[in-house]
């Protein structure tokens, strides 16, 4: 027997990705209506619907929003609310508590860094994705890599410095511990919001610049040469593998919201080892950074068959260039059906 439930979809934020958010939103709403269930979405950070209006439960058919190509103006959108840096919307608690469940498709900022999940908890509200000590630990770039390190999963050598004690003392700091090539990122962004390719002095300036844009602290991590995969998992079942394959530069923001900037291939081509290597590695750095439900982690490997893992990613994006929904379709599972699947585990939980 169905059972249709009351879904509120939380997107939006106060985040440089919150366009991507949106997106992500839109298109879990829309599928979430077709699965037959009640649907609000609400921008958490202005209470506003996602395509604008006072947020409210319907049946109706959900239309797409669509990413733009650049990163939101933050700093204009708190100027146009008024609201400053308050993360919630004075009605959007309301709304969580008329829910029988919330989807939670913000990307960065409190909606991945567990504050939104303590909230939640606070209030016995089921929520999709991991919970607030797997948020913070999978957000903090700094913090996951030492626990998967310390489990014996590889990942890139690296360090963390704090941009406020000096360009120049970090730039010396860098080439001294990292040297080039390397990758510079804020602690705490995702979506490759900030992130640098860098290959000498004058790009390493460049990339602290760009990254001080985002956070204060920032990682340093040596460039390991390779292929680009991702690799989903969904409760207990690994995904396949995705190789992306950018035309041009690197998997930055543009070329990962912007069709046709990118290639990917699912399953991606690899031997039986270096798949059951990756569903090891993947399996274990779930446990590790205690995610539950869902997440994607991202890996270089290297000539040497050695995949390295560089990140987690609690709340994937679920937009039509989106990599879980790519890899969980690969698997037999349709977008409705995976949004759904969502839900129903968070209520198990």
């Amino acid at each position: 027997m169905e059972t249709f439930m009351k879904i509120l979809v939380l997107a939006g934020g106060l985040s440089p990705e919150r366009d991507v958010s949106l997106t992500s939103g839109s298109l879990i709403a829309g599928a979430l209506a077709r699965k037959g269930h009640t649907v609000c979405t609400a921008d958490l950070y202005t209470g506003r619907s996602i395509h604008g209006g006072e947020p409210a439960f319907s049946e109706d058919p959900v239309p797409p929003y669509a990413v733009g190509k650049q990163i939101p103006d933050l700093a204009a959108l708190m100027a146009e609310t008024g609201r400053g840096a308050r993360r919630i919307a004075p009605n959007v608690p309301a709304l969580w508590r008329e829910a029988d469940a919330v989807f939670i498709a913000l990307h960065g900022d409190v909606g991945e860094n567990g504050q939104l999940q303590a909230a939640l908890d606070m209030e016995c509200i089921p929520y999709t994705g991991t919970g607030y000590a797997g948020s913070l630990l999978a957000m903090d770039k700094d913090l996951s890599k030492q626990l998967l390190s310390r489990a014996g999963i590889p990942t890139p050598p690296w360090i963390t410095c704090k941009l406020s004690a000096g360009i120049e003392k970090t730039v010396s700091l860098v080439e001294k511990e990292i040297g080039y090539p390397c990758v510079i990122k804020p602690c705490s962004c995702g979506s490759s919001v900030g992130v640098s390719l860098v290959h000498d002095h004058n790009e390493l300036l460049s990339a602290l610049h760009a990254a001080a844009v985002y956070e204060d602290t920032i990682l340093a991590e040596h460039m390991i040469q390779g292929r680009e995969l991702t690799v989903g998992i969904l409760g207990d079942r690994v995904l396949p593998p995705v190789e992306i394959i950018p035309k041009a530069g690197f998997y930055d923001y543009h070329n990962k919201y912007q069709a046709g900037c990118t290639e990917e291939v699912c399953p991606a081509h690899l031997t039986e080892g270096i798949v059951d290597c990756l569903n090891d590695v993947t399996r274990r750095a779930f446990e590790v950074l205690r995610l539950r439900g869902y997440a994607r982690f991202d890996y270089i490997l290297d000539t040497d068959g050695t995949p390295w893992c560089l990140e987690a990613n609690t709340l994937p994006g679920m937009t039509p260039l989106s990599l879980l929904p790519l890899s969980a379709k690969a698997d037999g599972i349709d977008y409705d059906h995976l949004c759904e699947q969502m839900v129903l585990m968070a209520m198990e939980s």
